[in-house]
């Protein structure tokens, strides 16, 4: 079932040379082109706002992703290639569209996804917007600020750390509280922004969480068993084992690359999803007591997914790029969700540095 759109906003079915997909628009076509690219567990739809809240003369763009939304259910993630299916998506669908450069904007996993956009397409990025990106490093399974693995096979990582019920109400569309932990109404409204705020679209934001692809080579992915705490390690399928630290590469890359685009770090200063002590992480569960069998701090403590990325950025900084970071008070995980005034002004202020 599509999510309607709001009035503005156009969807159209697009097909690249490597994926077809739902696409919404707003602004002119001729319009200077601005990338949304959507979170993990949502889709286009999280955009609609800030597309239409674009100054005059820019163009919003914003994809259903592969594995989500309306996007072909015969077109898989492969983990193995960490982000790249994603980011190589969006360069296609910009090829397609007929555009050669444009702004990126990202959130959570889409930040990431952003990551590997610069590394591999630099020189098509005007500016970059990451808003509650993880860890250039990945998620899951790394600690200190060199993102250092805390095992040889990345376990602690990837769709074996997703809780399986949280998977099952996600593939069953279920839009109830039955279950006060886990049902994705719940999660939502706890997790993706700062209770009490509640957006005006719940209903279809709800609905655009839902429309992911489920299944092992959907999500949550498949999974291999560990010797390791917690017991599972990365699999070959869906965005969570994308993400692990163990697809990601060489991350020095980003900081390595030319041209260097200018890069807006925007986060909420109360994100659970996204921190230095993420509860989505298994080095902060184990340490809560919430799962068992911790092996400790020295092996496996929290991910510092903050700290982390400021280093790279210091250090895509100390090679002559630019980056500002933009905390957000009293904020959760979608900064342009809650405090859309805020975020589009230094949103659109970072826009302007490169015409």
């Amino acid at each position: 079932m599509s999510v309607p759109v709001l009035p503005g906003i156009t969807a159209k079915t697009i097909t690249s040379k490597r994926l077809t997909t739902r696409v919404l628009f707003s602004g002119q076509d001729d319009g200077i082109p601005v990338l949304f690219i959507h979170g993990n567990l949502s889709s286009a739809t999280f955009w609609e706002e800030n597309m239409l809240a674009l100054p005059s003369g820019y163009r919003g763009i914003a994809l259903d992703q592969r594995g989500y939304g309306e996007a072909d259910l015969e077109k898989k993630i492969d983990a193995t290639r960490g982000l790249r299916d994603f980011s190589d998506d969006a360069a296609a669908l910009l090829d397609t569209l007929g555009i050669e450069k444009a702004h990126i904007v990202g959130h959570s996993l889409g930040g990431s996804v952003c990551w590997q956009l610069m590394r591999d397409y630099a020189a098509r990025l005007l500016t970059v917007t990451v808003v509650a990106p993880g860890s250039p490093y990945g998620f899951g399974g790394v600690k200190g600020e060199n993102g250092e693995s805390c095992y040889s096979d990345h376990a602690g990582s990837g769709a074996g750390i997703v809780n399986p019920t949280f998977v099952e109400l996600v593939a069953a569309g279920d839009r109830s509280t039955d279950n006060p932990q886990l049902s994705p109404r719940v999660i939502i409204n706890n997790f993706y922004w700062k209770p009490p705020f509640v957006p005006v679209r719940e209903e279809d934001l709800l609905s655009s969480m839902l429309s992911i692809h489920t299944g092992e080579q959907g999500y949550a992915g498949d999974k291999a068993s560990s010797e390791n705490w917690p017991m599972v390690a990365p699999g070959k399928f869906g965005p969570n084992n994308a993400l692990s630290p163990g697809y990601a590469g060489d991350v020095s890359e980003l900081y390595r690359i030319e041209p260097k685009p200018p890069v807006l770090w925007v986060r909420g200063a109360d994100d659970q999803i996204v921190g230095d002590n993420s509860l989505f992480d298994m080095g902060t569960l184990g340490a809560l007591g919430a799962v068992p069998g911790w092996p400790g701090a020295d092996i496996f403590p929290p991910q510092p997914m903050i700290s982390q990325t400021r280093a790279v950025l210091n250090q895509y900084k100390d090679a002559g790029g630019q980056f500002v970071e933009e905390v957000f008070a009293d904020t959760g995980h979608t900064p342009f969700i809650e405090k859309p005034e805020i975020f589009n002004e230094v949103f659109h202020q970072h826009l302007q540095l490169v015409k």
